[in-house]
């Protein structure tokens, strides 16, 4: 009874311990947890650093640097008119666009000439007297003859006459040159307000005419965009954009001039950009016309940076750009921000041609953090992939 007592724990105990065994042979040891890379993970640009031309934009109205109106000087009626004496004409200078009837110049020149003649007739006469009297003075006495012994006051009268005859007609010549309306320089006709046959009076407007010579085009600059130009702008070239006959065409100006005022509206200084032979009209190529009234955009070419890159404006903050390093770590580099276009940043200096931008947002940026590149990432996914197909390939093998 008593070794009863004493076995049967004893084979409990030998039972429990050997299922023990067993149930721990059969428990899977613990599976290794993978390794997670938190390193954060970034898009990256490439810098470009090339020089660059700071240009300034505006825009205006082209318009002749001359234009006048045409007015008669004469009194008359219009016997003739030029055929390009219409709207849209050309005309070279000095040509004559409209004649007014001159008749009755004429004839005043004519009388003119006679008034002069007599006069100088007179004069002679006078001339003649007074030498006469001062021969017959000197005969009878021996005492200086006074002004009117010689008969002074009257040949200073004769002189008078012959002056005024020669005013007379120096006035008949100009009235008759002006009974031709001549255009004062090379033009084109905006207007013509008489026709064949009409009587004009002196003051009548007969057209209006504008310079093909020349053409302006008056160009608003905000005053903090003039830092961008050289000497403000003086001289500076110009390119105009506009279209014609649906085209986008290029033309050539240049800055003449400062307005040198602030206007009161816009609160824009106005620069003067100046355009030859607009009309093409003395001049071999096939450029199209600049014609007045058209409105265009332009182009002032400004400093020049030897070496900029842009790079968009959200990327900036305190002069501060990141970069991924070659060591693929976060770098500030402080940038000096040469001006700002729009949505764009132009920077002359701190960066290198082939940095890399770091273009995408970190949630907690530090300086010298280790970064990851999408594409990185994107090679070693592949590269696991292709080892796991790999290593699955080799256990079929094996299992045959």
């Amino acid at each position: 009874m008593r070794k009863k007592q004493i076995i049967l724990p004893l084979i409990i105990l030998i039972a429990g311990i050997g299922a023990f065994a067993i149930f721990t042979g059969m428990k899977k040891p613990p599976e290794e947890k993978e390794e997670v890379d938190n390193t954060p993970i970034v898009s990256v640009e490439s810098i470009t650093v090339a020089p660059m031309t700071l240009n300034v934009d505006s825009y205006g109205i082209v318009k002749p640097k001359y234009e006048t109106d045409l007015v008669a000087q004469v009194n008359g009626e219009i016997i003739e008119l030029a055929d390009v004496f219409v709207r849209g004409g050309f005309v070279k200078k000095d040509q004559v666009l409209a004649r007014i009837d001159p008749s009755d110049y004429q004839a005043a020149l004519i009388d003119a000439q006679a008034s002069l003649a007599s006069a100088r007739a007179s004069l002679e006469t006078e001339v003649a007297q007074g030498k006469v009297a001062e021969r017959e003075w000197n005969q009878i006495t021996d005492t200086s003859p006074t002004e009117l012994s010689l008969r002074k006051p009257q040949l200073a009268q004769e002189l008078a006459r012959v002056k005024a005859a020669q005013a007379s007609i120096l006035r008949a010549e100009r009235n008759l040159e002006r009974t031709n309306i001549v255009a004062p320089y090379d033009a084109m006709i905006e207007s013509r307000d008489i026709g064949l046959g009409a009587f004009v009076g002196m003051g009548n407007k007969i057209g209006k005419i504008l310079s093909t010579e020349l053409a302006e085009v008056r160009l608003p600059v905000a005053d903090n965009q003039l830092q961008y130009l050289i000497d403000q702008g003086e001289n500076a070239k110009v390119i105009l954009h506009g279209v014609y006959s649906g085209k986008e065409i290029q033309w050539p100006a240049k800055i003449v001039r400062d307005e040198g005022v602030i206007d009161n509206q816009s609160r824009m200084s106005y620069l003067v950009a100046e355009v030859h032979d607009p009309y093409a009209l003395n001049t071999s190529n096939n450029q199209p016309p600049l014609r007045y009234g058209s409105y265009v955009n332009a182009k002032i070419v400004g400093i020049e940076i030897a070496q900029a890159s842009v790079i968009p404006r959200y990327l900036v903050n305190n002069s501060k750009v990141a970069i991924l390093d070659s060591e693929s770590r976060l770098h500030y580099a402080e940038v000096h921000i040469a001006r700002q276009d729009g949505e764009n940043i132009i920077v002359s200096n701190g960066l290198e041609d082939n940095d890399q931008l770091i273009v995408s947002a970190l949630d907690y940026p530090v300086d010298g953090m280790k970064l990851a590149l999408i594409s990185d990432k994107q090679e070693e996914s592949e590269q696991e992939s292709d080892d796991e197909t790999q290593v699955a390939l080799n256990d079929n093998d094996t299992g045959e």
